[in-house]
């Protein structure tokens, strides 16, 4: 028997759904960090125009298809033209790579937010600690469990008294506590033996004063490719997502004024993100500790909580629950997305799908667990990276699939159906689809060319020229 087709009740369920979906783990600890490294300010300028070009495009077209068509993502492009049906199935593979080592980050994250909860947290602060943790073979599988379960969880409820239930919770007090913690680091601050005060303020001008010092055009454009690559992770685009959640989006929901809410939605949790990371690891770590990378949540910051004293331990705990509701939001879109399209593609009930896909990612969680220890390997990538497990899906999804899946998506919508098709969807009410013309162009000619190079560049074959 084929369920009811679900919807979101209303625009604002819809939005909180969707910005929930976009604020991941990636705004809150991707976005600082390149920001730190390529330029503070000058990034932040670069991402901006980005996200009102490039990220407005493609979160456009994904949502504006997914309610053209009312069907998830696997089905949706062959509903556009029937030679492109192939473009569906790409676009399931990202969501299926993804949940594989999703819930494993969020089972890291869950064991921070539970230590910090029965300890004072100093375990936390020692270089050894992380990498102690993700190696052991017991405690990351225990912690990804909790971490899962609670996501299949959410979306067994449906996208109505699920999703959108549990993002009209969350958002609100992920808003809150980041707007907290962000407001709490401009205050600190820390003298050193020398004598030199390191200040919150200080560190807040580091994060928005940009850096055009040893600028050359390779240096910009690799900050430009950081700035492109984060945009995929922020917006969930080029995954199927949008397009599922667009195909539950109502009628008579103004497209246009939603979409504009969801940019802003997002790209205002990264920035507060920033603000609320940057200020505090300049004042207690320096410009060493800004350059820290990919290991700024797990090691850099709970030497930050360390050094804050009694307040430290408060400060992470809200940290690691805020860190926690942005896992849990995106955590959830990548699963309801695997749900949606296996309903359509089987043909069974929202809970025997659940059982399934929960079943799929508990052991594909628990192999990428074992990539720490007994499956470990280090296998050198395209891009000139090297990788174990975890990282060779995310290059996989991140850097290979998503990039390529925008390629074709603006050449079948810029050149096969045209971009009236999106536009006239967006207009749907009579609502002034402001943007349409930028639309236009960018979707036949600039999306293209630059989804293009990125795919050439994570590919290795960019490294040529």
């Amino acid at each position: 028997m084929k369920e009811k087709k679900s919807n979101f009740s209303n625009s604002i369920g819809f939005v909180l759904a969707a910005a929930g979906s976009a604020v991941g783990v990636g705004n809150i600890w991707r976005f600082p960090y390149l920001c730190a490294k390529d330029g503070g300010g000058l990034f932040l300028i670069i991402y901006l125009v980005l996200v009102l070009t490039f990220g407005f495009v493609l979160l456009t077209t994904d949502i504006a298809i997914g309610r053209k068509t009312k069907q998830n993502a696997l089905k949706a492009f062959g509903t556009l033209h029937p030679k492109w049906r192939f473009l569906g199935y790409l676009t399931f593979l990202v969501p299926a790579l993804i949940m594989t080592y999703y819930s494993v980050i969020g089972g890291w994250i869950t064991k921070y937010f539970c230590e910090y909860i029965i300890s004072d947290g100093s375990a936390l602060s020692r270089d050894s600690y992380f990498t102690s943790f993700i190696t052991s073979k017991v405690s990351p599988i225990v912690f990804m469990l909790i971490f899962l379960a609670l996501t299949a969880w959410i979306v067994y409820r449906g996208v109505e008294k699920g999703i959108e239930k549990f993002s009209r919770f969350i958002m609100p007090g992920l808003i809150i506590l980041i707007l907290a913690i962000a407001i709490f680091s401009l205050t600190l601050s820390k003298k050193d033996t020398d004598g030199t005060v390191r200040t919150g303020l200080q560190g807040l001008w580091v994060y928005l004063y940009p850096d055009f010092s040893g600028l050359t055009v390779k240096r910009f454009l690799e900050i430009l490719l950081d700035a492109m690559s984060q945009l995929f992770f922020s917006l969930s685009v080029s995954m199927g997502i949008m397009v599922t959640y667009g195909s539950y989006v109502k009628d008579d929901v103004n497209l246009n004024k939603s979409i504009n809410q969801i940019e802003i939605f997002d790209t205002g949790v990264a920035f507060l993100a920033g603000m609320m990371i940057i200020p505090a690891v300049f004042v207690f770590l320096g410009t060493d500790g800004m350059a820290s990378g990919p290991s700024l949540i797990f090691i850099s910051l709970p030497k930050v909580f360390e050094a804050m004293g009694p307040v430290g331990k408060i400060t992470a705990i809200a940290f690691f629950l805020m860190m926690g509701f942005a896992a849990l939001t995106s955590c959830v879109s990548v699963m309801e997305t695997l749900v949606a399209n296996c309903m359509e593609i089987f043909h069974k009930t929202r809970k025997q799908m659940c059982s399934m896909i929960g079943i799929y990612s508990l052991i594909t969680a628990v192999l990428i667990c074992l990539g720490y220890n007994a499956l470990y390997f280090e296998l050198p990538l395209p891009n000139g990276a090297t990788a174990q497990l975890l990282d060779v899906m995310d290059y996989i999804s991140n850097s290979f699939l998503m990039p390529f899946i925008s390629f074709l998506t603006s050449i079948l919508v810029g050149w096969v159906i045209g971009p009236k098709y999106i536009i006239s969807e967006v207009e749907r009410n009579g609502e002034h689809f402001g943007r349409a013309r930028l639309y236009s162009f960018m979707i036949r000619f600039v999306v293209p060319v630059v989804m293009l190079v990125l795919f050439l560049v994570s590919t290795g074959i960019g490294n040529l020229f």
